[in-house]
């Protein structure tokens, strides 16, 4: 054994980056099974199915069409997330199509202002209609910063749906 050691060094070497590789693979994987819950994501693409379980097998229960769309993720099993989306459906969608980059969709039966600061008696930039949806860049006590297409500015944090009450971001 002690001439396995001194002939290949190199094939302790490899063994030993092949085996760290797995470990830290595992841990990375470990970390975001157990992400703190709930929290909240996007879709990554145009046409998502959201199953009634945690598996392809399962009945498609909603079709979702529109990339960003928030969603919260309220439980984790496998590669599957157990989501809720802004009207309380829950159900189960792989996470190779969704996003952690943060999205909020403007709520609410008006438009909204959005504001240059977070003061809501700043100069307003633009008005959001309901359902529009924007990255959102940051969010204070009562506003969050939030980038549309052709817009970007503060809007409260009510007629938002896309970050916890308190969430600071």
């Amino acid at each position: 054994m002690i001439r396995l050691f001194a002939r290949s060094p190199r094939l302790w070497v490899s063994a030993l980056v092949l085996a760290s590789a797995f470990v830290g693979g595992l841990a990375h994987a470990a970390a975001l099974n157990s992400a703190p819950q709930p929290y909240f994501v996007s879709l990554k693409a145009d046409k998502v199915f959201m199953r009634e379980g945690p598996s392809d097998s399962n009945r498609v229960k909603w079709v979702y069409q529109r990339k960003g769309l928030p969603l919260e993720v309220i439980a984790s099993f496998e590669v599957w997330r157990r989501v809720r989306d802004m009207d309380g459906e829950i159900g189960w969608i792989h996470t190779a199509l969704l996003s952690r980059e943060r999205t909020a969709i403007v709520v609410g039966a008006s438009d909204v202002a959005v504001h240059r600061r977070e003061d809501a008696n700043s100069d307003v930039v633009a008005e959001a209609k309901s359902g529009a949806i924007g990255r959102l860049i940051g969010c204070g006590k009562l506003a969050c910063e939030v980038k549309f297409d052709a817009a970007e500015g503060w809007i409260e944090r009510a007629r938002l749906w896309g970050v916890h009450d308190g969430e600071e971001y």
